[in-house]
């Protein structure tokens, strides 16, 4: 988990950097923002999860200020159970398995993006002492908030931070019942890339 919040955070760094490099540039008057764009097709992933023998993919279309997003994600062998607020527990372990969600975003101020999601998550409980693996599904809603750092037209980083909650779940380990926490506060780090746009 340390891991991946100091690459998030590095990575959050370097595109500011870019972004501060872009905007110091010279723009023609007659030239458009990427965040002016009237409608758009884009792809992205959370690149933390490939390290960790998982994967995410996104696909998402944009409406004036408005973005859609429908996603797919698989953890691996990252554990989530660290991110939890409340009730998090040092000897379990919980894992992404394969899970749909669906995000609604609005534009703000330029490529500062707001956004609530709905994601449908099956979490693997796995108990360090035993080694016993128990599934949880859970329906997880709440809120993000993220940026894109566009390098060129197509190409963007989007660094951002996200509030899981979600209802009473456990699972019981012989003698011991595990309760998921309530809420989850992470960091995440996409990459995407811009397929269409029209202004």
């Amino acid at each position: 988990m340390k891991k991946l919040v100091i690459l998030s955070i590095a990575l959050f760094c370097l595109g500011v950097q870019l972004f501060a490099q872009t905007e110091s540039l010279p723009i023609e008057k007659s030239k458009l923002h990427n965040y002016e764009v009237k409608h758009a097709f884009e792809v992205e992933s959370l690149v933390p999860m490939f390290l960790t023998g998982g994967y995410h993919f996104a696909v998402c279309y944009r409406y004036d200020k408005f973005r859609f997003r429908a996603s797919v994600i698989n953890g691996g062998d990252y554990d989530a159970e660290p991110a939890g607020l409340k009730n998090s527990k040092d000897d379990f372990k919980r894992y992404y398995q394969p899970s749909p969600g669906f995000f609604l975003g609005y534009n703000v101020w330029k490529n500062l993006e707001v956004y609530t999601f709905l994601e449908l998550h099956t979490f693997e409980i796995e108990q360090k002492s035993s080694g016993l693996k128990k599934d949880i599904h859970s329906t997880d809603f709440g809120g993000g908030i993220s940026y894109q750092f566009f390098i060129g037209k197509r190409f963007y980083l989007q660094p951002g931070l996200h509030l899981y909650l979600r209802s009473d779940k456990s699972a019981q380990f012989n003698q011991t019942t595990y309760n998921i926490p309530n809420a989850d506060f992470a960091p995440v780090f996409r990459v995407g890339y811009r397929l269409w746009s029209k202004y």
